[in-house]
């Protein structure tokens, strides 16, 4: 008679792989969303953005900033300088700066020469450099956040800005360099983000997936594989992120296509070592900077992979915010409804420059367009 114990190492990664087969079958039902979703956009939709270049514009300036551990992120800025305001824009998972390219648009013509924007790609996204899967960490996005700041902006006030990875990363900064608030950074966005993982929400499932697992072992300990199992990885993820990212069907498919290109050119290793620092994060201990400081909380009511609910809560904790709930929208809310977040991301700046400077440019502006 065989004994169990012995039996169990040869059987356990058959049951994995089956319950990874059962996981793929769940997302396929999410992957049918998706699609059909995104059909019925094409059919239904007139486009206001075809044919708009949607990345951020070619002739902002461009640097390129080393991080803590030798790790080059690109970074364009757009506005004078010597503004006496700058405001920092850190991305989500699997996407780069353009994420922001409504608020590109729309505040450097608002804020005029009152406000210097920074946008740049986390590391592993975008134009910036690889890195180690050890470091694919939200502390070390903090740290590298910080290396953005000590060279585009060592002096004068800052707002930072996150969308979901980057609210993260912009929690993890508050935790690691609480000294800088409010001294130097006197107002902060969190967008379609969460202060702890992600594992009350459905991203959380398939975080779990015994295929995943594997994935995040070959990336760390096997990377020669890592390219044999993308489609395995993507196949799992993917349709989550493109399913989650919009909640009103009347989305602009050029707006789709535009992110779903991001999410697709990102890295497959980026993808994956990434995915278990998004679950196990803890950055509360941030909310504690942020508290010092006005605060935008905003989210989508239909955002799937950071849902309304971690917005409540970190808005509770901190008692200078401003929660902004996008109704119908999904997880990607700065692209879905720029409008209302650029809104919102105004009267932050005013509410943390006590100059009040961006907001007397912004009346004037106003003033000009009613009377042009």
């Amino acid at each position: 008679m065989v004994d169990d114990d012995v039996r169990e190492p040869e059987s356990w990664p058959i049951a994995r792989w089956l319950a990874g087969v059962a996981g793929l079958t769940a997302v396929g039902s999410l992957a049918g969303v998706s699609v059909a979703r995104s059909l019925a956009r094409r059919a239904s939709v007139d486009d206001p953005y075809a044919g708009e270049d949607l990345e951020l514009l070619h002739d902002d300036r461009s640097v390129v900033v080393t991080t803590d551990d030798g790790v080059p992120l690109a970074v364009r800025e757009c506005g004078p300088p010597d503004a006496p305001l700058t405001v920092v824009f850190a991305h989500g998972f699997c996407l780069r700066m353009a994420a922001f390219h409504f608020q590109r648009a729309r505040l450097a013509e608002q804020w005029g020469p009152q406000v210097r924007m920074v946008f740049y790609d986390q590391r592993g996204h975008g134009l910036s450099g690889d890195a180690s899967p050890d470091t694919f960490t939200v502390a070390q996005l903090g740290r590298d956040l910080e290396s953005v700041l000590a060279v585009l902006a060592p002096r004068g006030p800052g707002v930072l800005v996150g969308h979901s990875m980057g609210g993260m990363t912009v929690l993890a900064h508050a935790r690691q360099f609480p000294q800088r608030y409010p001294t130097r950074i006197v107002g902060a966005a969190l967008i379609s983000s969460a202060a702890e993982g992600v594992s009350r929400s459905p991203l959380g499932e398939i975080l779990r997936n015994p295929a995943l697992e594997a994935a995040r072992f070959a990336v760390r300990y096997a990377p020669g594989l890592v390219h044999r199992g993308r489609g395995v990885a993507r196949s799992i993820i993917g349709p989550v992120l493109r399913a989650a990212s919009y909640g009103d069907e009347s989305i602009s498919p050029s707006v789709v296509a535009f992110s779903e290109k991001m999410m697709h050119d990102t890295p497959v290793h980026t993808l994956v070592g990434f995915l278990h620092a998004l679950e196990v994060h803890d950055e509360t201990e941030g909310l504690m900077a942020l508290a010092k400081i006005p605060t935008l909380i905003a989210c989508g009511d239909r955002d799937l992979l950071t849902p309304l609910e971690y917005s409540q809560e970190m808005a509770l904790a901190l008692p200078k915010s401003e929660l902004v709930i996008a109704e119908g929208a999904g997880h990607l809310v700065q692209l879905e409804q720029p409008e209302l977040i650029d809104d919102a991301l105004v009267r932050l700046v005013e509410r943390a420059t006590p100059s009040k400077l961006v907001a007397l440019t912004r009346r004037l502006k106003e003033r000009a367009r009613n009377h042009g």
